[in-house]
């Protein structure tokens, strides 16, 4: 495993590369529909993500104007209480939060502390503003700076959003790295000049036999020991 050097900032992904999204969902939806059997969540689940994606690729195509994740999420909640026959507005209101209820993966916080010792971190998230710190603090996550792409009324991997972290990091791109579990996600921050490092998690998208990251790794572990490596 090679070290990787020269870096000032360290800037991550939250949704899926910290936090585990759809077990999130998924427990949101079975608590609004209790009597579900896994298959109906399952369901359910893809009618909220399927949402979500078409919404926010409508938005990259200029087909309707930007709307925040909550937007989208409450959105995904009334389509989602809609097929499961569930009609309290309360439950689907909760529903409507379950995205800012995410489980960390068992070594985000543990690997976001050791690296705040060496560098500045920053959280770089398609979640809305309202939303963001919500999420940080249900799943005990710590920054020195958690910035929204809502700020830039884009989402990744629109290059505003990308570069929203750059202005906040103040130093050259090739300075700070970003951290996915997405290879499309770190494509965009790639493109923009920054350095890049593939997280690998359940929910992510691997790397292509095309793709040149700066380094990919089976966890947090390993990327915090290439980071600092003497």
């Amino acid at each position: 495993m090679a070290a990787i050097r020269d870096i000032e900032v360290v800037v991550f992904d939250v949704l899926g590369t910290l936090v585990d999204e759809p077990s999130g969902l998924r427990a949101g939806i079975r608590e609004a529909v209790p009597t579900s059997e896994e298959v109906r969540v399952d369901e359910l689940l893809a009618l909220w993500q399927g949402h979500g994606d078409r919404e926010r690729r409508r938005i990259a195509q200029g087909e309707r104007a930007y709307a925040n994740s909550s937007v989208l999420d409450a959105e995904a909640a009334h389509l989602v209480a809609a097929r499961a026959g569930c009609t309290d507005p309360s439950t689907v209101a909760r529903l409507a939060t379950a995205g800012q209820r995410l489980p960390p993966w068992d070594d985000s916080v543990a690997g976001l502390e050791r690296l705040s010792r060496r560098f500045p971190v920053l959280g770089l998230s398609n979640a809305a503003h309202a939303a963001l710190p919500r999420l940080n603090a249900h799943a005990g996550l710590r920054w020195h700076q958690a910035l929204s792409a809502e700020t830039v009324h884009a989402y990744k991997p629109a290059p505003d959003v990308y570069r929203l972290a750059l202005g906040a990091a103040g130093c050259a791109p090739d300075r700070v790295l970003m951290v996915a579990a997405h290879a499309w996600d770190l494509r965009g921050a790639q493109a923009t000049g920054m350095r890049t490092a593939y997280v690998h998690r359940p929910v992510g998208e691997s790397p292509t036999s095309r793709d040149t990251f700066d380094g990919r790794f089976d966890g947090l572990d390993e990327l915090v020991t290439a980071l600092t490596a003497p």
